[in-house]
């Protein structure tokens, strides 16, 4: 209310471009096709100008270093945000320093990442501010884990980077008894080593890549339990999705997820790159119901209190001052 929001991507038009436009948001893709397309500056000037944007937040580095240059040529006040801890490469944190000094501020989804941005880039603790991801969950159909007798069906959302370990979720499986299978939904730089993976430990008929899909909620409706062994996390936005949609979680305790995730509570948490581990702990949940409902009720109750669009929007108004 009272606000005109606008979007625009650097790249090129994409499936969450559309559904963007389909929520009645102007959106503008600047048409960018690699990093090194310098003329995606002028193009996003020229939209700044011809829209009089007075407030611009801008997401992960290259929008960044966009944003922060198109304000040498313009007026506008510029929020910033850092969305994850991946240490790799670490050119992006050296530029997000530089590019933070033309920011009004920088929000972040977590505390890890906060910790982060002020080790890495130096950005001073008091243009900070924490604000976590939301979802909308309120017309989420609710999934049935553990319904499928004689199955327990494991699942992965994300990209298929390195950083995921989805590798360390293939040799967790191998640990585990046949009725366990994993569908991998995703596609990425990490792909082909996954997939080397899944032959090597001989779990071809009990791993499925799933590639690609446009939203969770389907994927979540089709998992008993939801794995995210990521070595670092800004967030884990999925986590919550699952809470959401009542899956239960399991995920390493890396930064990031274990802000969202409290080991007993609302999910497990096991150590990073311990497949052993991992194992263990999927099989404890898959064999205690009084376990999984605990963890089940902790999930929703967390995305109410806290991860609701309802709970969130208000303080990104109250930090945008819009």
């Amino acid at each position: 209310a009272g606000v005109d929001v606008q979007v625009a991507c650097l790249g090129e038009w994409g499936p969450t471009a559309k559904q963007i436009q389909d929520a009645g948001v102007a959106v503008t893709a600047l048409g960018a096709r690699t990093v090194r397309d310098i003329a995606v500056f002028t193009r996003l000037s020229r939209l700044l100008r011809e829209q009089r944007i007075d407030v611009v937040l801008s997401f992960l580095i290259h929008a960044n270093i966009a944003a922060s240059l198109a304000q040498l040529r313009h007026h506008f006040v510029l929020h910033q945000s850092i969305q994850t801890t991946q240490i790799k490469p670490r050119w992006h944190w050296l530029a997000q320093g530089v590019a933070s000094w033309f920011a009004q501020s920088v929000i972040v989804p977590s505390e890890s990442v906060a910790q982060v941005a002020r080790r890495r880039s130096f950005i001073p603790a008091a243009k900070l501010i924490v604000l976590p991801n939301a979802i909308d969950g309120s017309g989420v159909a609710p999934a049935r884990p553990f319904a499928v007798p004689g199955r327990v069906r494991v699942g992965f959302i994300g990209r298929l980077d390195p950083i995921k370990r989805v590798a360390d979720l293939v040799d967790a499986l191998s640990h585990l008894p046949d009725e366990y299978e994993l569908a991998i939904y995703g596609k990425g730089a990490d792909e082909a080593r996954i997939i080397s993976r899944i032959k090597q430990r001989q779990m071809t008929a009990r791993v499925a890549m799933k590639g690609s899909i446009d939203g969770p909620w389907q994927a979540l409706t089709e998992m008993d339990l939801l794995a995210l062994p990521s070595q670092a996390e800004g967030f884990g936005l999925v986590l919550i999705e699952a809470m959401a949609a009542g899956v239960p979680v399991v995920a390493a305790n890396a930064p990031g997820i274990r802000d969202v995730v409290q080991d007993g509570e609302n999910g497990l948490l096991v150590p990073v790159g311990n497949p052993p581990a991992l194992a263990q702990a999927i099989e404890r949940l898959a064999g205690d119901s009084d376990l999984r409902e605990h963890l089940i009720k902790g999930g929703k109750l967390s995305v109410n209190e806290r991860y609701s669009w309802e709970k969130v929007v208000d303080r990104y108004r109250c930090a945008l001052h819009v």
